[in-house]
C-alpha cells in the first residue's frame, strides 16, 4: 500500500499539479485511512461505501472539526478517483461521498489602522530586516499567499510596469499590481542582497546561506514583527492576504477583479470578503438614511 501512496503523491504533483504543501496534506490523509484499513486487515479492492462511511464515523468519534472531516473526505474522493483511473478499484460511487457542509466564516483581518501600524511600527536594519520588510509590503500590496511569495524569482518583478509575475494553484499564472511601497521596500532589500549574496541566484528571497527562503522559515520571521508591534489579534501571513482583499472591497474595488487577483477559480470564494465591517456599514448609513 506504500507503493501506492507514493504514486498517488507523484500523480497530485506531476499531473494534477497542486502544490507541495496540498500534496503533503493530501497524502497525510490518506496514509490516516490506509492505516484504518491495515487495522481491519482490507486491501484496496475491497474498499467499498461502508467501510469508508465508518472510517468518517471514526473521525466524528474523536471530535474532529467538520473542517477536517470535510477536508479528509475531499482526499478520500481525490483518491479514489486516482485509483478508478489505474483500474485499482471499481464501481466506487465516488459522487455519493459528500463532504459535510460547513458554515462559511468571515476570514480574519487587519483594519487599514492596524496593517499601517504594522508595516509603519517594524524597526531594523541589516540584511534578514530588510528582506523581512519587503516580504511583509509585498503581501499586503498583492495579497498573494505565503508560498506564492516564497516561489518568487527576481526576474517575477517588473520594476518598470510596478507588475509581479505569480505562479499560482496548479502552476497558473498571474499579472498583479505593486504599490510603490512594496517596491521601495523591495529595491532597498535588493541592496543588501547584492552585498550578502554573491552568485546567480534566481530566488527573490533568500536566506543567509543563499538559499530560497522555505515557507516555514518566511512564516516565523513575520511572525517575530507581528508579536513586537503587539496587535492583539491572531494574525498569521494569511491574515494580510485576507486584508488586501477586504480593503479594496470596502473602497468599492470590482469583485471579479479581486477574483483575478487573488488567484480564486471560483467567484464564490471571493465573495466571502464581502461582508462589510461595523464602522463601513455605520459610515454607509450615515451618508445615505435621511433621518440618520
Amino acid at each position: 500500500m506504500k507503493q501506492i501512496v507514493y504514486d498517488f503523491s507523484n500523480y497530485l504533483r506531476q499531473e494534477k499539479g497542486l502544490s507541495l504543501l496540498t500534496v503533503r496534506g493530501y497524502t497525510s490523509d490518506i496514509e490516516d485511512f490506509i492505516k484504518f484499513l491495515e487495522k481491519r486487515k482490507r486491501e484496496i479492492k475491497e474498499i467499498d461505501y461502508p467501510v469508508v462511511r465508518e472510517y468518517l464515523r471514526t473521525l466524528m468519534g474523536k471530535n474532529r472539526r467538520s473542517s477536517t472531516i470535510a477536508r479528509k473526505t475531499s482526499s478520500l474522493r481525490g483518491f479514489f478517483r486516482f485509483l478508478n483511473s489505474r483500474n485499482l478499484l471499481k464501481n466506487f460511487p465516488v459522487l455519493a461521498l459528500r463532504c459535510p457542509k460547513l458554515r462559511r466564516k468571515i476570514p480574519s483581518f487587519l483594519s487599514e489602522e492596524e496593517v499601517q501600524r504594522l508595516l509603519d511600527e517594524i524597526r531594523g536594519d541589516g540584511f534578514s530586516f530588510q528582506r523581512d520588510k519587503a516580504m511583509l509590503e509585498l503581501l499586503y500590496a498583492t495579497g498573494i499567499r505565503i508560498a506564492e511569495l516564497v516561489g518568487l524569482d527576481i526576474d517575477d518583478i517588473d520594476f518598470n510596469a510596478e507588475l509581479v509575475k505569480v505562479k499560482g494553484k496548479r502552476n497558473k499564472e498571474r499579472m498583479v499590481p505593486v504599490g510603490k511601497y512594496a517596491i521601495d521596500a523591495l529595491k532597498e532589500y535588493l541592496k543588501w542582497r547584492e552585498k550578502k549574496i554573491s552568485g546567480e541566484i534566481k530566488a527573490l528571497f533568500v536566506n543567509k546561506f543563499g538559499e530560497r527562503i522555505s515557507d516555514r522559515s518566511a512564516r516565523e520571521r513575520l511572525k517575530i514583527y507581528i508579536r513586537k508591534v503587539g496587535i492583539d489579534k491572531n494574525i498569521t501571513p494569511h491574515t494580510l492576504r485576507h486584508s488586501f482583499a477586504t480593503h479594496l472591497i470596502n473602497r468599492g474595488a470590482d469583485l471579479r477583479a479581486v477574483q483575478e487577483l487573488l488567484g480564486h477559480e471560483r467567484l464564490s470564494t471571493t465573495q466571502i470578503y464581502t461582508h462589510i465591517t461595523p464602522s463601513r456599514l455605520k459610515e454607509v448609513y450615515t451618508r445615505a438614511h435621511p433621518r440618520a
